[in-house]
């Protein structure tokens, strides 16, 4: 199972159904982090160095430092989806498809 690192916007109900299916998942909150209006490039040097993957949904920004900084731990970056628990799956089933998460940058995407 994987570690993760939710960003401070990323639904909690999906955290909740990740670590129902086994992932250690910490939140920006988790972490004491929350509402310091810490930059991307920050909270993704936390997670790195917390050998975590980021769950976000703020995709373009992640994207760009996927780009830019591509020495991190991975980054999930998904589209919204209210279907919580069907979210979780998709990133559940992504995950296991990795053998590592390092330096991925994985798309998670609503099904259409």
């Amino acid at each position: 199972m994987a570690r993760l690192y939710a960003d401070e916007q990323y639904p909690y109900p999906v955290v909740e159904f990740l670590r129902t299916l086994g992932h250690e998942v910490l939140t920006v909150q988790d972490a004491g982090k929350v509402n310091q209006k810490i930059h991307d490039s920050e909270v993704l040097a936390f997670a790195t160095l917390e050998q975590r993957a980021i769950l976000t949904q703020n995709r373009k920004d992640f994207f760009k430092l996927h780009r830019l900084q591509p020495d991190h731990a991975g980054i999930i970056a998904c589209t919204n989806d209210r279907d919580w628990e069907a979210l979780a799956q998709r990133i559940d089933a992504a995950i296991a498809q990795e053998e590592s998460l390092q330096g991925k940058l994985i798309r998670i995407v609503r099904p259409g």
